[in-house]
C-alpha cells in the first residue's frame, strides 16, 4: 500500500465528524434494524462502533496491507456478531458501508484541494483505489463472519424452539406428560426421542403419558421413532401410556406392521390420567 501519514492524520482528526455526518445522513424512512433504533444507548453504541471503524480505516495510509487487515479483524468480528447487526438485513448494512465509502472519497478530494499543487492526480487516484479496495475487503470479511454468526444464532434459536416443542411436564407422584402437537417430521421425532428421555431422567419421572391428539399425520419414520421412544423409556425404567391416537395415525401404524398389543393405551388424555 502507498503510505501517507498526512492523509492518515487528516482523516483521523475528522473521525468523529465522519461519524456524526454519517449518522445524520441516515434516512429513517428506509433503514431498518440497528440503524432505525431510537434507544439513546443503542444510538451511542452504534456511533462508537462507527468511530472505531474510522480509527482502523484511516490506518490504511500508514500500515502495510497485511498488518492493516489483521488489525481490522477484531472490529469486523465484533460487528459481525453484534446482536443489533445480526438483526439487521445485510443489504442495509452493506448500503451503509458504501455510504461511508463515499464519505471517504469526498474527504480525499477535500485533502487534495487543501494541498493543491503538492500531490499529483496519480497519487490522488491511488488513494481512491486504496479506499475502495479496503472497503471491498472489509465488506467481504464482514459478510463471511456475519453469515457464520447468523448460522450460530439460527441453530441456537432452533434448539430453543425444539426444546419448547418437547415439554415433559412433571405431574404428581413421579408422573409426567408429553403433549405432542403439530406436524412431526423425522428430525423433530428424533429430537423428541432424545429430549423426552433426558427430561424424564432429569425430572425423575417413572410414568410418562404421551398424548398424540394434536398430531394429525404420522409417516413411516415418525411412527417408528415413537415406538423407539417407548422402548427407550422402558430401558430407563419409565412406563408409558399413549392417549389421543387419531384413527388415521392408528391406520398408518397398523399398515407399518407396528403392534399396539404391549402398549398401555387410553382413548384420551383425561382417561389416561385417571389410571
Amino acid at each position: 500500500m502507498h503510505r501517507n501519514p498526512a492523509v492518515h492524520q487528516f482523516l483521523l482528526e475528522r473521525a468523529w465528524d465522519l461519524t456524526e455526518e454519517w449518522y445524520a445522513s441516515l434516512d429513517q424512512s428506509k433503514v431498518t434494524g440497528i440503524y432505525a433504533s431510537t434507544d439513546p444507548v443503542a444510538i451511542q453504541k452504534l456511533k462508537q462502533q462507527n468511530f472505531a471503524f474510522h480509527e482502523h480505516l484511516c490506518e490504511v495510509f500508514i500500515k502495510k496491507e497485511q498488518e492493516f487487515f489483521e488489525d481490522f479483524n477484531d472490529w469486523i468480528i465484533q460487528i459481525a456478531k453484534d446482536s443489533g447487526h445480526l438483526d439487521t438485513p445485510n443489504y442495509i448494512i452493506l448500503g451503509e458501508f458504501l455510504n461511508v465509502q463515499e464519505q471517504y472519497l469526498n474527504y480525499i478530494d477535500e485533502f487534495v484541494q487543501r494541498n493543491e499543487g503538492i500531490y499529483s492526480h496519480e497519487e490522488a487516484n491511488r488513494w481512491t483505489r486504496m479506499i475502495i479496495k479496503a472497503f471491498g475487503n472489509v465488506m467481504k470479511r464482514f459478510v463471511k463472519e456475519n453469515h457464520k454468526f447468523s448460522q450460530i444464532q439460527l441453530r441456537s434459536q432452533q434448539e430453543v424452539i425444539r426444546e419448547l416443542s418437547t415439554p415433559v411436564i412433571a405431574l404428581q407422584n413421579q408422573k409426567g406428560l408429553l403433549p405432542i402437537i403439530g406436524s412431526v417430521d423425522t428430525e423433530r421425532a428424533k429430537h423428541l426421542l432424545e429430549q423426552a428421555i433426558s427430561q424424564c431422567v432429569e425430572k425423575q419421572i417413572n410414568h410418562l403419558f404421551i398424548d398424540l391428539s394434536g398430531v394429525a399425520i404420522v409417516d413411516t419414520m415418525v411412527a417408528l421413532q415413537i415406538f423407539h421412544l417407548i422402548d427407550a423409556l422402558k430401558l430407563v425404567g419409565v412406563k408409558t401410556t399413549l392417549s389421543g391416537i387419531r384413527p388415521e395415525v392408528a391406520m398408518t401404524s397398523i399398515q407399518l406392521g407396528l403392534s399396539f398389543n404391549d402398549l398401555d393405551i387410553a382413548g384420551n388424555l383425561m382417561q389416561a390420567l385417571k389410571q
